[in-house]
């Protein structure tokens, strides 16, 4: 290998396309309140006021409650050791040194001034069910405590936050508490050993994958003597090289993604991805991976790949877990080959974790078979670009021909023409069914369906970015009658 420098900062400055994505908006910043023994105020008599008077204790709070004249709203919370009651309003020197300010007011003029006493004392204030004059919400709560999971619609439909947190309350096993109290409780010895972070991390994600096999296990020592041994060989044999695991991220659509390949997005370090992978993709990442583009689009502007592959080796090479993110499935023209003898050369461990295919994304927003048993005897995925971008020269075009078989060329945009006039004379009915399909399974999905005579020329209808495939083949011949729009086809 040369003497290029393969830094991710030196990557991102040499070539412009080597970016970082950015997170997509947020409406609101989610983050979790330490209240152990720290003051909070509440101002109000409500149910309301109650609920949040309960959640502030639940959190450690020593909360302050100002009721007026009306203290028996909170008498079962009255004898708390953490709660004290005034029977009067709330005044402005009641909000100093507190951590937070929760009022439950009706007057506008009390409101206004509760919010700008909060500020004054630095006290970030929330009026419950005004998000107008609020800094923080309360957002619907699944408590595994120490495990909390917060939902937030920002204040604008609080019943659908607690209808998903209902779905998640359902799929989050109640046992998950004792896993993460165990995390708490073993974390000290993790620490302890002052390991590196890829070690630390290799740690959790052994605790991560047990808890998860059996979330209603209660955990108990032997699992820590376990874990703790798998850490102590895992040590024994770190070299200081990292891994690569090149994931397939299926045609567009995020719920397409395997679970294996969600956990190896939240397990990432650095993520090398192509134009073909989606945003809805990438926002499944661990937060804190770093996200390079290293762009790869037909007939345009692209990163080379033997700059990819010693890219990978090299921040592998440096401990990093690297995820080579690719569109569809990565062992299906998608280079991993070659990149995978990179990494061995280099005596980097790779792993693959395959994905639905373009192919197969494409046919089920169809809603068609690629195998219909009345017209397909066999399925063939072919390259319409070669190495020159040219199309490939080797085809056998006896099989592209054959009207039993299922054609998918993936990469044909530019070379369509030439494929249908080298298919023709060896025999293809030019009538047989094609369809063209950009972006599929994503929500900009078009498609054109014609026959193979037809389609080179329609291709034109389509926008000239995006990733198109073309199916060939009698097993998509309803398609030439199909009425359904790709948008209808997905909320099926």
């Amino acid at each position: 290998m040369d003497q290029t420098d393969f830094s991710e900062e030196a990557m991102t400055e040499r070539r412009p396309e080597i970016t970082a994505r950015r997170i997509e908006p947020l409406a609101t910043l989610p983050l979790f309140h330490k209240l152990e023994d720290r003051k909070a105020v509440l101002a109000g008599a409500t149910e309301g006021a109650l609920w949040k008077a309960e959640l502030l204790v639940a959190a450690g709070a020593k909360l302050h409650v100002f009721v007026g004249a009306n203290a028996a709203a909170f008498a079962g919370l009255a004898s708390h050791e953490r709660v004290r009651i005034h029977e009067r309003a709330w005044q402005a020197a009641d909000l100093e040194g507190a951590a937070l300010a929760v009022g439950d007011l009706d007057d506008e003029g009390e409101i206004r001034a509760f919010v700008a006493a909060a500020r004054q004392a630095g006290a970030p204030v929330n009026i419950v069910d005004k998000p107008e004059h609020c800094d923080f919400a309360f957002g619907a709560l699944v408590n595994r405590s120490p495990l909390v999971v917060a939902i937030s619609t920002d204040g604008a439909a609080p019943v659908f936050g607690q209808a998903i947190r209902s779905k998640i309350e359902a799929v989050l096993p109640a046992g998950l508490k004792s896993w993460a109290q165990a995390a708490a409780d073993w974390r000290p010895a993790v620490q302890a050993r002052k390991l590196p972070f890829a070690l630390r991390r290799a740690f959790w994600e052994l605790f991560a994958g047990r808890a998860l096999a059996e979330p209603e296990r209660v955990p108990t020592a032997q699992d820590e003597a376990e874990l703790f041994a798998k850490l102590a060989q895992i040590e024994a044999s770190h070299d200081g090289k990292g891994r690569v695991t090149l994931v397939g991220a299926g045609p567009g659509d995020p719920e397409l993604l395997t679970v294996k390949a969600i956990r190896a997005l939240q397990s990432a370090d650095i993520i090398l991805y192509d134009d073909l992978v989606s945003p809805g993709v990438l926002e499944l990442a661990r937060r804190e991976a770093k996200r390079m583009l290293v762009g790869k689009t037909g007939y345009g502007p692209s990163v080379k790949q033997g700059e990819i592959n010693a890219l990978i080796v090299s921040l592998a090479a440096q401990g990093k877990h690297v995820v080579r993110l690719k569109g569809g499935d990565p062992g299906i023209f998608g280079r991993a080959g070659e990149e995978i003898e990179a990494c061995r050369a280099a005596g980097i461990p790779v792993a693959l974790v395959p994905g639905i295919s373009a192919a197969q994304g494409a046919a089920a927003s169809l809603g068609l078979s690629l195998t219909h048993r009345d017209h397909a005897r066999r399925l063939q995925f072919v390259t319409g670009h070669s190495r020159s971008g040219t199309l490939p020269d080797d085809l056998d075009w006896r099989a592209m021909a054959d009207p039993a078989a299922s054609t998918v060329i993936y990469m044909a945009r530019a070379t369509l023409p030439g494929f249908r006039e080298r298919a023709l004379a060896a025999g293809l009915d030019p009538q047989t069914p094609a369809v063209a399909v950009l972006a599929a399974t994503r929500p900009d999905e078009m498609r054109i369906a014609a026959t193979i005579a037809e389609l080179p020329e329609r291709l034109a209808e389509l926008p000239a970015n995006g990733p198109v495939l073309v199916l060939l083949g009698h097993a998509f011949g309803a398609a030439l009658s199909e009425a359904v729009p790709a948008a209808d086809r997905r909320r099926a």
